[in-house]
């Protein structure tokens, strides 16, 4: 462990000029008729750039069991600059930055090693059996937000050669921990499980996710169906956005938990003034 790392990288998208994409946000004109300058980069993608950074900082280790609490302060378009760093912070935790080039913080985070001390708050769901979505799905507003209520597991299939794709083609990582006859499925791979796990049970959007808490469990591989199971935990308004949080448990398809996580989103965007 060196307890400090430091990169310089290159945001980049495939094709942010693309409308026929799920979430339009991450699109060039449906981002501009959100006030924004240019199609948005996917949360969990740009902290997938932030792995190589933690894993040089405090070792392979938190991939299986470690903690961290990331927040998603300002947008990331295609070609922008980003420093990563991850700095130690005392008290056995780390501070992680991603900078623009304009000097805006546009992540922030802390992160450690072992249990952190807010993963006995995420809540487990009960039903833990995937099963497919129906034909149809209610729209989620705020009046129809289910409370406390467990939603539908859904079940992932991710092949060995799609695992290895994921980390090479979203994140620029060719580690080769993420290829081989066996790769690990990379942390952003998981922490992405959250957004389709909640259209799994309802239609909205467009949707930008601002904040997640993961607690690494277990290691996970791809040639497997994980399930993802959870609760929907709350839901509030903030300057003309309707957010809504999470708990999820990501797992093996023999049932160990590979991760649980904490996920908050704007599903309902403010309109544009």
């Amino acid at each position: 462990m060196v307890r400090a790392a430091r990169r310089e990288f290159r945001a980049f998208m495939e094709d942010p000029d693309n409308p026929n994409i799920p979430n339009v946000i991450h699109s060039t004109d449906a981002a501009r008729d959100y006030g924004f300058d240019a199609a948005l980069v996917g949360g969990v993608t740009a902290y997938g750039w932030t792995v190589q950074t933690i894993r040089d900082a405090v070792g392979d280790q938190w991939l299986d069991d470690g903690w961290i609490e990331v927040a998603f302060r300002r947008p990331i378009y295609p070609e922008d600059a980003l420093t990563i760093a991850v700095e130690d912070a005392g008290n056995d935790a780390f501070a992680l930055s991603v900078v623009k080039g304009d000097g805006e913080v546009a992540i922030h985070g802390t992160l450690g090693l072992g249990t952190a001390s807010w993963a006995g708050e995420l809540h487990r769901s009960g039903d833990t059996e995937g099963r497919p979505a129906p034909e149809s799905l209610p729209l989620l507003t705020p009046e129809s937000v289910p409370l406390g209520e467990d939603l539908r597991p859904m079940p992932v299939a991710i092949s060995v050669e799609a695992a290895t794709r994921y980390a090479v083609e979203n994140e620029a990582d060719t580690d080769p921990v993420w290829a081989g006859a066996r790769p690990r499925l990379h942390p952003s791979w998981i922490a992405a499980r959250a957004t389709p796990f909640m259209h799994h049970s309802f239609d909205y959007g467009p949707s930008i996710h601002t904040r997640s808490q993961i607690q690494h469990l277990a290691a996970g591989y791809g040639g497997q169906t994980v399930v993802v199971s959870g609760t929907f935990m709350d839901t509030f308004q903030r300057k003309g956005h309707h957010y809504g949080v999470v708990d999820c448990v990501v797992a093996s398809e023999d049932g160990v938990a590979l991760a649980a996580l904490r996920h908050t989103t704007i599903y309902q965007v403010a309109e544009r003034s």
